[in-house]
This record gives structure tokens, C-alpha cells and sequence, in this order.
């Protein structure tokens, strides 16, 4: 089998796997007889290990391996149960997922997480892009302002992860998530008083947040980077959307996605708006999504530190002011 993975230092949070435990992986899933032709690492992703992994005579497929059980935070554990929890969820939008050809949570074969999914077709977005002028970007906004509307307009039956912990009212679930976060940066060595203080002003918010009753599904990932578009001519269209593993149960406007939708404006981005639909105006709605804009850029720092990128911290320190003096 050809081999290759990329090189990581010692320390970094993700670690590869070898050569024999791919084979392992993949001969528990399919059985002996599937000759692995090669297994190659792939880049972009920045919290399980992925693989493009060839077979011979059959289709290729991907294979994700979870980080070790002690190296997740709290607001990143088991995030790929949550994932293979929330399939059924996703049915709105299950011709654009990859279907689960195996999954093993025994940790009998590697002491982390694993699943096995179908190759989807197309490139990332982010590189589709290069393909087209910014001028013809409007299309792929609008669909994902579909796909991101689809998604939310289920229902479920509590606040929070999927495979919980689940809350019955949504201000629980939203001090719950930033006290988690305040934990996991502190336990980096990152300053984390600026969250802390978010916690203080969400408690001192409950009965705004808890306007918000009937929890829809959220995406939690789902943007460019996670979206897969049509190589060639034509118009640029998603023919995929991955990596779930984040979903959880809450109001639409706490979405990943509507963050991301909101932070910057152009023409072609607020494509997005157009079939997704307007978010409130009312000044309750607008008080909450400052709480939502602080939950994230707690999750950004982390992660931030968790790749190495430090020299970023600062950014996150600076937007984070910027909101909590808004919510003062």
C-alpha cells in the first residue's frame, strides 16, 4: 500500500496514524479480502485526521480518525458521535452528505474514534472559487442559504449537542457552552476573564434568552470550507456539504453559519440572504446575537491556540472587547 501522511511536529494536536493502522481500519470495516491500493492524508481539516484512501476495483473513500479521548476540550468531546448521532436529522439534505460506510467507537483497534465515508464529488469551495470570478460567486451563496434554511427548519427535542447534554431552556444551554469554554482556554494558559465576564452578563440575560423556545436543528460548521462545488464549466454549484460533527439543537440566528453570513458583506455573499431570508431586527433578537457572536469567538480562540496560531490570539481578544462593551 502507498503511504503518505503529513508531517506534523511532535507536539501538534493532530497526530496521524500509521500505514498498519489504516489497513487494520479498513480490512475491520470491509473485511480481508479488500485490497487497499493507498492511503493518503489530507489537509485543510484542522480537528480529526482524514484520509483519501484508494481501493482496488472499488470506489475510494475517506477516513476520519478522531483525536485521543484525553487530547478533546470539553466544547470539542465526541464530536464524532455527535456527528453519527445527528444523520437522521439531516435527512432534508441527505443527497448533498456522504453516506457512513463504517463506523467504530470500541476503540479496539486504535484508542480513538473512527468512520469510514463515501467519496463525494467536487473540490472544497475555497478552491472551486479560483475557477470562477468573484462576479459568478452569487449563485453558491444562494444555495447554501437554501441548504443552511433546509437544515434549520427541523425541529428537536431539547437545547445543546445532539448527544447531549441537553437542556430545556436555551439560556442553560448557552452559560453551559461559555463556562466550558472559559475552562478549556484557561486550561490552554489563555486569559480567559473576558468569557467569564460573558458568563456573568448571559446570567444576568436568561429572560431574554429564554424567549427563544423550540429548538431547530444548527449546523454548527457549515460554510465555504465545508463545502464541496462542481469542477468544469458552468455555474458554480455545491455538490456536497461535510463535516457535521458540531451540530446541535438552538435557534437558527446561534448558527456557525449566520455568524459567518454576518461578518462581512458583498454583493455576492448576500446571495446568501436571499434564500435563506432576513434575520429580525427586533432589538431583543439583535441583544442575543451579540451573546451568540461572544460563544463563537470563544470557540475561535481556542481553536486558534489549538493550531499554533497564536499570532491570531489577538484578533480574537480585540472583537471579543468590541462585543462585550456593545452588551454592557
Amino acid at each position: 500500500m502507498e503511504f503518505q501522511q503529513l508531517e506534523r511536529t511532535p507536539g501538534s494536536f493532530q497526530q496521524s496514524v500509521s500505514a498498519e493502522q489504516v489497513q487494520t481500519m479498513c480490512r475491520r470495516a470491509f473485511g480481508p479480502d479488500r485490497q487497499i491500493v493507498s492511503a493518503v492524508e489530507l489537509d485543510g481539516g484542522m480537528y480529526n485526521n482524514t484520509y483519501r484512501v484508494e481501493f482496488a476495483g472499488e470506489r475510494p473513500a475517506i477516513l476520519r480518525v478522531a483525536p485521543e479521548p484525553s487530547r478533546q476540550s470539553r466544547i470539542e468531546r465526541e464530536l464524532m458521535r455527535n456527528e453519527h448521532a445527528v444523520q437522521p436529522f439531516l435527512a432534508p439534505i441527505a443527497s448533498l452528505l456522504p453516506q457512513i460506510l463504517a463506523v467504530d467507537f470500541t476503540h479496539q483497534v486504535i484508542g480513538r474514534d473512527w468512520m469510514i465515508l463515501s467519496l463525494l464529488p467536487g473540490v472544497p469551495a475555497p478552491e472551486g472559487f479560483e475557477s470562477w470570478p468573484r462576479s459568478e460567486w452569487g449563485p453558491f451563496f444562494a444555495q447554501l442559504g437554501a441548504i443552511t434554511r433546509q437544515v434549520h427548519d427541523v425541529s428537536g427535542p431539547h437545547f445543546g449537542p445532539i448527544t447531549g447534554p441537553g437542556f430545556r431552556r436555551w439560556s442553560d444551554a448557552v452559560v453551559a457552552v461559555l463556562q466550558d469554554t472559559a475552562a478549556d482556554l484557561e486550561d490552554a494558559g489563555l486569559d480567559a476573564r473576558d468569557v467569564r465576564e460573558a458568563v456573568t452578563i448571559a446570567e444576568k440575560n436568561r429572560p431574554l434568552l429564554d424567549e427563544v423556545t423550540g429548538p431547530r436543528l444548527l449546523t454548527g460548521d457549515l460554510f465555504t470550507i465545508n463545502c464541496l462545488v462542481r469542477e468544469g464549466d458552468g455555474p458554480l454549484t455545491i455538490t456536497g456539504v461535510i463535516d457535521f460533527d458540531r451540530a446541535s439543537w438552538g435557534p437558527p440566528e446561534a448558527d456557525w453559519t449566520i455568524f459567518m453570513a454576518s461578518r462581512r458583506t458583498s454583493p455576492e455573499r448576500d446571495m446568501f440572504w436571499t434564500t435563506y431570508g432576513p434575520l429580525s431586527t427586533d432589538p431583543a433578537a439583535v441583544q442575543r446575537r451579540l451573546i451568540y457572536r461572544v460563544v463563537h469567538l470563544g470557540a475561535i480562540r481556542l481553536e486558534r491556540q489549538r493550531t499554533g496560531r497564536v499570532d491570531a490570539l489577538a484578533e480574537s481578544y480585540e472583537e471579543m472587547s468590541e462585543v462585550l462593551a456593545s452588551l454592557r
